[in-house]
């Protein structure tokens, strides 16, 4: 069977010998259509909010408004929605001030060309953008302690407006359980600190820590602490199809809103668990297959589906390179084992940014041999940070073949990003 898997901007073939191919996971997104335009669909959701008032109405009064947004790691289709956020914002309130924030994270900053890419030029040019920095102390303010007790810092804008926004997509996400709704808040705009200890080795190691779970989550339970503390009063959030097209848009209160947003994107990318010998996947390609940091994502669904040994191949451009100062450091250390040890004696108050995607890495790998596939970085590269390399998936599929024998199996989920594959009870 022949497979066009997703690869940096484009495509990479694949082909699986029939007698092999035991299985092909792909969720609902693939045949999903909305039933109308997508700025009907966004414009639907912002007429009937869920738990709130519509924006239009509680803007009015507040003069400093600021709208929070994904940063580009992330495929929000901001061309369609935020214009229309500033719309519903300057309907009910023309005069008010309004700042558009990028929560990066911990990521790098946002450049000019990506906001003109993301945002278009009119936003760019007429509206106040500023990008976080998780990193400039000076900008940040203590809010209060999470459950977990790490502190909350969060850039001061948000402490200083009058009203918070902020949009995002969701989608599975492999230790918050979904991406969205209080994400924006953190990680997105706090302190390295409190990221850092909000992902720390305790947190990543709970079970509930998975893809598709948020009940007893500890991670999600201070994302959705800090979000109210701060007071994210407003969400927009959007599903989007395999084409990343939205076909689904929630808004309104922060937690309510996003919950109703989950279920549908629980349901609409939740497959039943398989197992076979090897599995192969990719990070869904262009921004998050850009560099291997983000890439534990795609291999985290694989290794659900991977028997005992299994191989993960895994398709990622790295057209960015490694990802991560500490992050490179951790998965230098030489074995999987070693990484997994330095990470988990590190306390949760000392987290160091991106342990967390080496700690998931070093579980991976410890389980199962994984080949990523890549034609941006050199093959020795990759090996020299304990992978398997190849620069096609033919290439490692024989690879692989050549470990589990030529009458393994083969599984192929085509987007490992955007599955949540159901392991006995469904996750909440």
């Amino acid at each position: 069977m022949d497979f066009q898997l997703p690869y940096y901007k484009g495509t990479l073939p694949l082909h699986v010998p029939d007698q092999n191919l035991a299985h092909v996971l792909v969720n609902k997104a693939e045949q999903f259509r909305a039933d109308k335009p997508e700025g009907d669909v966004v414009r639907e959701a912002l007429d009937h909010p869920i738990g709130t008032p519509p924006l239009r109405e509680m803007v009015q009064g507040k003069q400093k408004v600021l709208v929070i947004t994904s940063d580009h790691t992330r495929s929000m289709p901001s061309s369609i929605t935020m214009p229309m956020l500033l719309e519903e914002i300057r309907r009910g309130n023309p005069q008010a001030e309004i700042t558009i924030l990028i929560g990066t994270g911990l990521h790098r900053p946002t450049t000019q060309e990506e906001l003109l890419g993301r945002f278009g030029q009119e936003i760019v040019e007429h509206e106040h953008i500023v990008v976080h920095d998780a990193f400039a102390a000076q900008d940040m303010h203590y809010v209060c302690e999470l459950p977990s007790g790490a502190g909350l810092s969060v850039n001061h804008l948000a402490v200083e407006s009058d009203l918070i926004v902020a949009e995002g997509f969701i989608e599975p996400h492999f230790f918050a359980g979904f991406s969205g709704g209080r994400k924006s808040i953190l990680p997105a705009i706090c302190s390295a600190e409190t990221v850092n200890e909000n992902h720390s080795a305790k947190a990543i190691a709970s079970p509930y820590a998975t893809t598709g779970v948020l009940r007893g989550n500890p991670i999600h339970e201070d994302m959705e602490f800090a979000a109210r503390k701060v007071g994210l009063a407003f969400i927009l959030n959007v599903a989007m199809d395999a084409e990343k097209h939205i076909v689904a848009a929630f808004a309104g209160d922060c937690v309510e809103a996003h919950a109703r947003g989950c279920q549908f994107v629980s349901d609409m990318c939740g497959v039943d668990k398989v197992t076979s010998d090897i599995v192969i996947t990719t990070n869904s390609g262009y921004p998050l297959d850009q560099n291997l940091y983000q890439s534990p994502k795609g291999a985290s669904t694989a290794a659900a589906c991977a028997g005992e040994d299994g191989v993960i191949i895994m398709g990622a451009s790295l057209c960015d390179g490694v990802g991560g100062t500490n992050f490179e450091k951790l998965m230098r250390l030489g074995s999987a084992q070693k990484i997994k040890e330095t990470v988990e004696a590190i306390p949760p108050k000392e987290s160091i940014p991106e342990q967390w995607c080496a700690q998931i890495y070093s579980k991976l790998m410890l389980r199962h041999p994984i080949i990523i596939v890549s034609q941006h970085m050199a093959k020795e590269e990759i090996e020299s940070l304990g992978f398997m390399a190849a620069r096609d998936f033919d290439e490692a599929l024989e690879k692989a073949f050549a470990i589990k024998g030529p009458d393994a199996s083969v599984t192929v989920i085509p987007d490992g990003v955007s599955v949540i594959v159901r392991e006995g009870k469904e996750g909440e």
